[in-house]
């Protein structure tokens, strides 16, 4: 075998995993996510037949059947009802006294934009479009003067503003003998506590069930594109002993029916990249829990829902539940804490780490070890690089050496190939004679590269999902590491005040597929000169390919965040600087040297 087919080889192993991902991904996994719809359909028609009479909470009765009228003026939209505001170092909005919702969220010290200077909204009073809410309360049949539900007006007892110093207390009487008691508390971070106490003055016993409700009215054309990170339902449950994580994107729960698993403990919810909103029980408690969409017009709603254990209260004595709402950035620092504090059961994989989890969140551990040192997240990935590079040094090094041999060879390998001119086979046999006598594996360059590919792809993911990496400044232009490089050739990287993308039916192109930076550059640069030090491929059509990649690969790498260049670009330089040290070890020819000789010989002639 020559160097010819070992690529080949390679090549034909990459493409063969290529495929068995996609045939999982594509044709496997919607089979399965089939069989599992109709199975799930089997078991809700068998659940509501033997339904009991608490029954987990709908918004039916607050979206009209027929399409419904926004209000698209905020301020409007919460004067619909009285409010208590929420202020923190972290949080800003209002909860409403209209059922106890907490429907008005910002998360501060994360902008909509870059240098936008608004807050990301995470939660949206009800009535606007696209309404997003969480909301807790008791279920109960045949309860005289009814329980608390989504529009029940309860009333401010106790505080003004709600901080993380002042909680606040909600009170509601139904009249008939039942007084319900809410403490409303909110950590540093984003913990809501909703301590609820129902009290019951009445002659009879009475048995009421707590749930809790996140509902989302709609999902923002904006959410659900991303086919690496996961948005829509999450939720992580106790069952037989040990616990399972379920996920459920958008678009796929819209199309599912009733999904529900009873849990001990554990958390449930909606996430969006960088945002949850999570229904948190005492992990001690036995749960039902459920992911749901209902068609109200022209309006989805998806809903996480929890029914807590039905407890009866005699007459003259009180109970109190409490529970908890995650609603905010999904830090991983911030998750961890959670997850000691309230022993949440994996409660950090809120982050979409990915199926290389193994990888991601060690490589993000590390970059976020070296933030620490450094204060740089651009600084972070290139110690990260360095490391990387230095666990695969002795690999490298074989691969290198043998390359560089590989380099010196070629002159004796052309006199093979015009020996026996027309014989491939017997090119092939004399080729593989000269590498056993030169003790050289051609196989050994392609082992690194193929090692880097999943590092490659996990540093990806992090880049892609995490939020510190989001709006993470490098230097100069590059002020977001998680987004593409800005900068453009078509205006000459910012030197001319003209924008490539206002130009009609081209601007998306020149901005898009054609637009270059001088990262994307740099990096395709860096690649050529790496290729240029690898042996050359014996076919001459093979030949001019491998020059042309690194044309190709600078447009296929442009739209990628530039933190991926960064990790890419350093680390083909610190590959040129090691096999540039072994070809001079083995005294092989490489282009750098050739480069230096030639400009001198100009510079003295």
């Amino acid at each position: 075998m020559n160097l010819d087919n070992n690529r080949n080889t390679i090549i034909f192993i990459v493409v063969t995993v290529i495929f068995l991902f996609a045939y999982q991904a594509f044709v496997l996994q919607p089979q399965a996510d089939q069989r599992k719809a109709a199975l799930d359909a089997q078991r809700e028609t068998v659940a509501e037949q033997s339904q009991p009479g608490v029954a987990l909470p709908t918004d039916s009765g607050d979206i009209p059947a027929n399409p419904p009228v926004f209000i698209t003026d905020r301020q409007a939209a919460l004067a619909g009802a009285s409010r208590v505001a929420i202020e923190t170092d972290t949080l800003k909005g209002s909860l409403s006294l209209e059922g106890g919702k907490i429907d008005d969220l910002f998360l501060l010290g994360y902008d909509q934009t870059l240098g936008s200077d608004q807050p990301v909204e995470l939660f949206r009073p009800q009535g606007m479009e696209y309404a997003y809410f969480a909301q807790f309360g008791w279920l109960g049949t045949n309860v005289a003067g009814g329980v608390p539900g989504l529009n029940t007006p309860w009333r401010l007892t106790s505080g003004e503003t709600l901080t993380p110093a002042t909680p606040v207390t909600l009170t509601w009487d139904n009249g008939q003998g039942l007084r319900f008691t809410r403490v409303i508390s909110i950590d540093e971070q984003y913990l809501f506590t909703i301590t609820d106490t129902v009290a019951n003055f009445s002659a009879q016993p009475i048995t009421l069930a707590p749930y809790g409700s996140v509902q989302r009215q709609g999902v923002p054309p904006t959410l659900g594109r991303e086919m690496i990170s996961h948005e829509g339902a999450i939720g992580t449950f106790g069952e037989n002993g040990g616990y399972s994580t379920e996920q459920h994107k958008y678009k796929d729960w819209a199309k599912k029916p009733p999904i529900r698993k009873e849990s001990t403990g554990g958390w449930l919810g909606i996430t969006d990249k960088f945002w949850l909103a999570a229904l948190i029980p005492d992990q001690g408690e036995s749960i039902e829990a459920e992911f749901r969409t209902r068609e109200q017009g022209n309006v989805t709603s998806m809903q996480a829902n929890m029914l807590g254990e039905a407890v009866t209260i005699q007459a003259g004595r009180q109970i109190t539940e409490t529970r908890h709402l995650f609603a905010g950035a999904k830090r991983n620092e911030i998750l961890k804490s959670y997850e000691e504090q309230l022993d949440l059961p994996r409660f950090i994989y809120a982050i979409d780490w990915g199926f290389l989890f193994f990888l991601t969140r060690p490589i993000f551990l590390i970059v976020d070890f070296f933030y620490g040192v450094l204060g740089n997240f651009g600084l972070a990935i290139l110690a990260l690089t360095v490391v990387v590079k230095l666990v695969m040094f002795p690999l490298a090094n074989k691969a290198y050496e043998s390359m560089s041999k590989m380099r010196k060879l070629q002159p004796k390998m052309e006199e093979i190939k015009k020996k026996h001119e027309g014989d491939v086979q017997k090119q092939q046999q004399e080729t593989m004679a000269l590498y056993q006598r030169e003790k050289i594996n051609p196989l050994a360059g392609c082992i690194p590269i193929l090692i880097q590919i999943p590092v490659f792809y996990a540093l990806y993911k992090v880049l892609f999902v995490t939020i510190e990496m989001r709006h993470a400044p490098f230097f100069g232009w590059l002020q977001d590491l998680s987004a593409r490089d800005p900068s453009n050739i078509w205006n000459l990287f910012g030197l001319i005040p003209w924008d490539p993308g206002s130009l009609p039916l081209l601007g998306g192109l020149l901005v898009g597929t054609l637009g270059l930076g001088i990262l994307p550059i740099f990096y395709g640069l860096t690649m050529w000169l790496q290729m240029a030090m690898n042996p050359p491929p014996p076919d001459p059509m093979q030949r001019k390919i491998f020059a042309f990649l690194p044309f190709v690969f600078t447009f296929i790498m442009a739209p990628f965040a530039a933190g991926l260049l960064v990790y890419w670009a350093w680390n083909n330089i610190l590959s040129i600087l090691q096999q540039y040290i072994i070809m001079h070890r083995f005294k092989a020819e490489n282009p750098i040297d050739s480069f230096i000789d030639r400009y001198f010989k100009k510079k003295a002639a």
